[in-house]
Order: structure tokens, then sequence, then C-alpha cells
């Protein structure tokens, strides 16, 4: 493993030689076959369905793990996949999702799909990507995915075979001999044929049975978004993929190192940053419960599981590191080396937490779909600036710049001038982005750049700082606001475990900052309190938040990011209504939508007689439209 401390390390690698001209494999199989081939006894991958510390869990080696890949890819192209077609999946965490990424892309294109979209949206992306397989989950207690997968296959008819997982085989007795007696059954309406994953995995060769061109091409299709309105789908070629892994295992892990993971394996972070770097090195990666840390008793038990599997390195987001924060450290700990956080800034105080209970530093990074993910991480032995985003990779070239609409660059910002980060590295697929050309328009700064949409800036020391989101902005009469200064104020009380804020419409200035928290476990604090607590400590009086509400819980994404849209629908809803109801217009919002060229739009009931006109004279004064719901 490559020392990583400082940018002169970083230096160091990137000027041994160019980047094309280091001997890494053309592909994912590739790489995958080196490392079965070096390390084949070793561990390389273990789930648990259940979260204790003593249950049931399943190790593959990676000669297994290389075998079951190569037998998926077998079977994927008996079903018809070639080179430029898709093999999706829909599936919680368990070593078949990642059995499905590295043989759906040693076959085909692999496409993993959040199942937490609704099958709509599901179904809108299996036709975007032109989809011949689907793996899914058979039916199993306590879950609607199957039905939901069901669903989107009839409204997808690209999909000719969907592939059954049934996690059955996690289960001991007696909960193992139960399940086939109360597993849930539904209609299905599609013509898809329905085949058991596991039976046809078996009659594979555990050789390939097909010669991969050895060439760069697209391997995956990783969806963004799509928790509002149509996912885009971004285009990962394998050098992408390989660098991504490259940059794991040349100055993250070493095939002694224990990983454990507890995100979905639809997401860039567990598939690209962790998975493929595992792959490189050669380490072992646990994946705890088919919902990570949303699954039941994963916190509750997180420390324990560390000391059961020998944990060295822990991969965590802001919001799981809250919640694990409010639970005692009742293990042995002292295996873990390091902690990566991800996905969202770090508040300081919750950093100095982590590092007090646990007497490790975290290490933050950054990374995002479009660029195949890693982008830049504070150093492992170095100088750790907290708050910030470390330093870039090598071989990635950062810049802070003014862009126009069209992607013409305007001027190159300075040192800590904020502007817009944008990324040129082996991960960007410059000008294919997106599988939708319109959508790769202005995406680029001077036709080489990913124009990432997040502001930031580069210190002088040339470390850099996400300062916030170029949409996340309150424009509050002009004047824009970074919600993540009200956040941060918010955070530091120490009744708050989350905040998100927002800028809600308001009919004088546009918007006004508000926002919403989640408290810690037991706390007693009151929203007036807190807005209080808030104006006394956000500095800029007109970033002052007017408004603070309780939530029990704030809505995050499946990767713990707190889902801002979700609030902005909330906020339209309570100042619509409210404004109505001062008004005496008999009409109340009935739902937020969200529509692609107008963005969220409130659609109304009327709950009296009511005229267009009168709904008009109120909301017309706010900049967010408005329409009638549906009868």
């Amino acid at each position: 493993m490559r020392e990583f401390g400082s940018i002169a390390d970083r230096d160091a690698i990137t000027n041994e030689m160019p980047w094309a001209d280091r001997k890494v494999p053309v592909t994912v199989y590739q790489m995958l076959a080196n490392t079965a081939r070096e390390h084949g006894d070793r561990p390389a991958i273990s789930f648990q369905i259940t979260s204790g510390p003593k249950d049931k869990a399943e190790t593959l080696t990676w000669s297994a793990f290389h075998d079951r890949t190569v037998q998926a890819a077998n079977l994927f192209r008996s079903l018809g996949v070639g080179e430029n077609d898709v093999v999706a999946y829909m599936l919680p965490i368990c070593n078949e999702a990642a059995i499905t990424l590295i043989g759906g892309m040693t076959a085909g294109i692999a496409n993993p799909v959040n199942p937490l979209l609704d099958a709509e949206q599901i179904g809108a992306i299996l036709r975007e990507t032109k989809a011949k397989v689907l793996v899914t989950l058979k039916g199993f207690p306590k879950t609607d995915l199957p039905q939901k997968a069901a669903e989107a296959v009839a409204l997808a008819p690209c999909v000719e075979t969907v592939l059954e997982v049934d996690l059955n085989h996690y289960l001991s007795p007696p909960k193992s001999w139960i399940v086939p007696l109360i597993r849930p059954k539904f209609e299905v309406s599609h013509k898809a044929k329905v085949m058991s994953f596991a039976d046809e995995l078996d009659r594979q060769p555990t050789t390939l049975s097909f010669d991969e061109d050895p060439k760069d091409r697209v391997g995956a299709y990783f969806h963004t978004g799509g928790t509002t309105g149509m996912p885009k789908v971004a285009q990962h070629k394998m050098s992408g993929m390989v660098y991504n892994g490259w940059l794991g295992g040349t100055m993250l892990f070493t095939n002694k190192d224990v990983v454990i993971c507890p995100l979905p394996l639809f997401h860039v972070f567990a598939c690209h940053v962790i998975l493929m770097a595992m792959i490189n090195s050669g380490a072992h990666v646990v994946f705890p419960t088919p919902q990570g840390y949303r699954g039941d008793g994963v916190f509750d038990n997180f420390w324990k599981l560390i000391e059961r599997w020998g944990v060295t390195f822990v991969i965590t987001v802001p919001t799981a590191i809250a919640a694990l924060m409010q639970r005692p450290v009742n293990a042995d700990v002292s295996t873990v080396k390091t902690a990566f956080s991800g996905s969202a800034p770090l508040p300081v105080e919750l950093f100095k937490k982590f590092e007090k209970a646990t007497g490790v530093e975290i290490i933050e990074g950054y990374g995002l779909t479009e660029a195949t993910c890693l982008v830049s991480m504070n150093p492992v032995t170095g100088a750790k600036k907290v708050g910030s985003i470390g330093i870039p990779f090598p071989y990635c070239d950062v810049r802070i710049l003014d862009c126009a609409a069209d992607g013409k660059v305007k001027k190159d910002c300075g040192v800590d001038e904020i502007g817009e980060i944008c990324i040129s590295n082996p991960g960007i697929y410059a000008g294919n982005t997106y599988t939708e050309a319109a959508k790769n328009k202005g995406l680029f700064a001077d036709k080489k750049f990913l124009r990432t949409g997040d502001l930031g800036r580069i210190d002088a020391d040339g470390y850099l700082w996400i300062t916030g989101r170029a949409k996340d902005l309150i424009i509050r009469g002009g004047h824009n606001i970074d919600p993540a200064e009200i956040e941060e104020a918010l955070a530091g009380h120490e009744a708050v475990a989350f905040v998100g804020a927002i800028g809600q419409p308001d009919a004088h200035s546009g918007e006004i900052p508000c926002a919403y928290v989640e408290l810690v476990e037991g706390a007693d604090v009151t929203s007036a309190e807190l807005l209080d607590y808030a104006n006394s400590h956000v500095k800029e009086r007109a970033a002052q938040p007017k408004y603070v509400e309780i939530l029990k819980e704030l809505p995050k994404t499946a990767v713990g990011k707190v889902f801002k849209p979700d609030l902005r629908r909330m906020a339209i809803t309570r100042i619509y209504d409210a404004a109505l109801a001062d008004a005496g217009v008999a009409a109340k919002v009935a739902s937020v939508i969200e529509d692609k060229k107008r963005g969220l739009v409130a659609q109304l009931a009327k709950t009296g007689d009511v005229d267009d006109a009168s709904v008009t004279r109120v909301l017309g004064e706010f900049t967010r439209p408005w329409e009638w719901a549906e009868s």
C-alpha cells in the first residue's frame, strides 16, 4: 500500500507515469481473476441476513466469488445478453447482488436499481436501459420488492427474463422452515419468463463459456436521484471502475483488511469505492443485513459486529455516525484503524464525538455517480482538515470554475474563491456521462471537466471544500444563502441529531430560510428554543431561519442523506395552506408533484366553492406554480 499522507505523496504517484501507462487490468473481470489467483482461499465477501453478532453468515472466498460470478456471466450470455445488452438487478444487500453486478458487467452491462423507487420509476429505468434480464427477489416476508418488480416489468416489455433470488437459504431453522409456509403470493401481469437464480447458476460452468473482449467499454449503468421525477442514467466504463479499484487497493486497503460496509449495493459508494477496491486489494468486505444501516438491530449490534469480524475499516455516512453516537461502544473495537465517511458533509462536532468514543479518526471523502465515484479524500496518515473533503486523488484534476450554462468557462476561481467544482479523471466519460444525449449538453466545462453542480473552493494548502449545492442554495430576494451555515449551527445543539435547511416559499422574498430537525433519542427541546438557538448562532442575519419544525424522523435517502425534496414539499404545503386559509379561499394542497419543466408544483383540492381567480390572487404571489389535482 502506498503512502497517502500529503499532496506531495499524491504527486509522487501521479508523476511516476501517465495513467495510460499503468499496467492495470482492462476489465473488471480481469481484475477479479487476478485476485482469485493470488488470494483464492482468503475470505472475499460475507453477508448475514440478521444483525446478531453470533447469527448465521455466508462467506465466499475469492475463488468461490470468482466462480459464482463466472457462472452468472455464463447464465446471462445463455439468456441472450451480449456486450451491449443490459442485466438489471433490484435487490437488497446480499451476496447475490455483488455476484450479479460483476457477472452482469462481464457478460454485458450491469444496471443496479434502487428498490426504494416506485414501480413506474423502475419501469422507466428498465425501458431507458433496454434491460433484457432483471434479477430480483422471490416472494419473501416483510418486503414488497417482488411485487414492485413484477409491476415494473409489466411496464418494460424489453425485459425477457426475470431471475428470482430466494433469501431463505441465509436463514437458520426454524425461520427457514416457516418462510415457505408464509411466503407472500401476488399476481403477475408481465410476460417475461421467471426462473430461479440459484438453480440456473448451478447449471453453468465455472470457466467463462465465451471470450471476453479485452477492451474498454461501458460496463455499468447507475441511475442518479430518482426519488423525485424520473432518474438520469449514468454510464460507467470499465476503465473508470478499475480506476476506483486501483485507488482503493493502492492507498486504502491491503489483503489483511476487513471492511464493514452497511450500504446498499445499488449505490456507487458500496459498488465502486468498496467492492472494486476489495477486488483490487484482496481485502474482505462484510455486509450486515439486507437493509444495511437501516436493518433491524444494526445500530444496536454495530460495535459487536466489529468485534466479531475483526473489522479494520468502517464505511459510514454522517447520519449513521450520529445514530451510532447515541449508543455506547459496548465491544472491543481495537482492530479498527480508520473510518471512511462520504455522501454528505460531516459536522465537526460529530467528528469529535466519534473520535472520543472510539479512538478512531474519520476520513472524509468525496465522489459522485457521474464520475464513477472517487474524486478526493483527506489523507490517511497526514493532516486531516475536518469539514473538508481532502485532496484530489492521483490522476484527478479538480478545478473551481465559473461557467456559463453551455459549459464555457468564464473564469478560473482563485484560492478560497467559491465556484463550481469541475473534475477530469479516468472515471469520467467526457461528453457521454448520461445515456440521454440531451442531458449531456452543458455538463462539461471546456468539453473535458465534468460540472458537478457542487459549489466549493480550494484552500492555500490544496484541500477541497464543498460550500453548498448550486441547486440547494436558498435565494432570498436575490441574496444567495448556503443552507450548510444553518445546518452547522443547529447541529451544534446537544438535542439535535439531524438537520435539513431549505428555502420555504415567501410572497415578498421568493423564499426564506427554514429548518427541519430530528432530535437525539430522549431529548426534550421545543421548536421555539431551537429557533432562538439558531438565530443566536447563525451570524448572517439574512440566513437566520424564520421557522424550525421538529420531526420524529427526517426523510433520508438509502445512503443516509437528508432528502430535501420531501422537506420542500412539506414547506410548500404548509405555506400555501396557511395562505389559502388566511384568505378564506376554500382550497388546500392535496399533493406536491415534480414536473420536469416546472419543478415542484402544488396540486390543490377544493374544499368548497372556489374559482381559479381567487386562488391565483393568493398563490400568485409565490414563485412555485399550482394546478388543480385530478378528481
